[in-house]
């Protein structure tokens, strides 16, 4: 968690910065229970593959109801990863953020942190502990406990990630961030080009063979024994930047081809 700081401008600093931006994930956690620990860990891991990834400070103007800021972030994310912890239900902030995730009908990932997802999905265990508190506090505002437990239990019900069932942790974070990259349809190779001494060089070498004025069609071959990644060049690197490349050429298409599935 940033500092907080008594700057006034703090704030709407922070809220300018949201809009700026756009991110491929929002995480959503009870901070309590998670920041300092597990959900620190996935941030990392998430910004290591190069996913933009929106996790909540305390220079973020909180009130009554949810910020304009973070609704931004909510808004703009492409997936959101929801981590349901024994607590979760106890913060009016966490549901707040929740209805709007689910309101939003994004791509959502639940991960269940400890606690069993029946007792998400029908606010049993430590989340009856919670809304007991919540019926008594917000009595008056009766449909806004109902959109909790509703978010609650549309939430529960999404396929999602469950540490009792994987019991490492680090193996957990690293099946949440494969899953988001297969969501943000990047595959497992190709979100981080980073560390991988000399493919750019090459991959930029293969894009050169495509030149201004080619015929209508055109044939690459990529040749390497199996399990060599040649398809980690082909349908990840070559396809992304060719097609960026004939964008402005509308009656130009790209397909790609493992010749090791084909059979005769």
């Amino acid at each position: 968690m940033l500092a907080s700081t008594s700057s006034s401008s703090a704030a709407p600093a922070a809220a300018d910065m949201i809009k700026a931006r756009t991110y491929d994930v929002f995480l959503s956690f009870r901070g309590e229970d998670t920041r300092d620990g597990f959900v620190s860990h996935l941030y990392k891991d998430l910004c290591r593959k190069n996913i933009e990834t929106f996790i909540d400070s305390e220079m973020l103007p909180r009130g009554d109801e949810i910020s304009e800021a973070l609704l931004t972030a909510i808004e703009g994310a492409r997936v959101s990863v929801i981590v349901f912890s024994k607590d979760y239900a106890s913060s009016k902030w966490c549901l707040d953020e929740l209805v709007k995730i689910m309101d939003y009908n994004k791509c959502v990932v639940p991960v269940f942190y400890g606690v069993d997802p029946s007792d998400v999905r029908n606010q049993t265990g430590s989340f009856a502990d919670a809304f007991a508190k919540h019926e008594e506090n917000f009595k008056h505002h009766v449909e806004k406990v109902k959109s909790w437990r509703s978010a609650l239990t549309s939430a529960a019900k999404l396929s999602g990630w469950d540490l009792k069932e994987i019991r490492s942790e680090a193996t957990l974070k690293d099946k949440i961030v494969k899953d988001v990259l297969m969501k943000l349809n990047r595959g497992t190779s190709s979100a981080n080009l980073e560390g991988l001494v000399g493919v750019k060089r090459r991959m930029q070498k293969v894009l050169s063979l495509f030149q201004d004025g080619f015929p209508d069609f055109q044939m690459l071959g990529i040749w390497g024994m199996g399990g060599v990644d040649t398809i980690f060049l082909d349908e990840n690197g070559v396809n992304l930047d060719f097609e960026n490349k004939m964008k402005n050429r509308s009656r130009h298409q790209s397909f790609f081809m493992r010749c090791d599935r084909v059979t005769s």
